[in-house]
């Protein structure tokens, strides 16, 4: 059985490129809920870092007001596929994702988020860090 997530916050941590310095560690609200996944980035002008959506395996973006960056991973946490959508938009599900990730449009790409790569999530209040979900 995976990984259940609770409402809350924590670190993304995506690892560097090859031969990169540092891993990307990113500010993260988790919206594990029905609620808290229903609202999402809804109403907001702006991401601080990135929000996780679990269990999610699509995404739709009427009623945003800014575009945004969607990651699809799968129990893992492996990335599948990086998409930008804009507002207005419904991005079909995509088969294995078990939860998404969204941020502002074109952050991902700066972050070295992209298909293939495994990130961590660390929860806020767990010494630990999340492996699969």
């Amino acid at each position: 059985m995976g990984r259940r997530w609770r409402d809350g916050t924590g670190r993304l941590i995506v690892p560097s490129a090859e031969g990169g310095p540092d891993p990307v560690v990113l500010p993260l609200e988790i919206a594990a809920s029905y609620r808290a996944r229903t609202k999402g980035l809804l109403g907001r002008d702006a991401v601080d870092g990135a929000m996780l959506l679990s269990p999610a395996s699509g995404v739709h973006t009427f009623g945003m007001r800014i575009p945004i960056d969607v990651a699809y991973l799968d129990r893992h946490l492996t990335v599948r596929a990086v998409r930008t959508m804009a507002p207005g938009r419904l991005g079909l599900p995509r088969p294995r994702a078990r939860h998404v990730l969204e941020a502002a449009a074109g952050t991902m790409a700066g972050w070295g988020l992209r298909a293939g790569v495994r990130v961590r999530i660390e929860v806020e209040g767990e010494g630990g860090t999340g492996g699969s979900g």
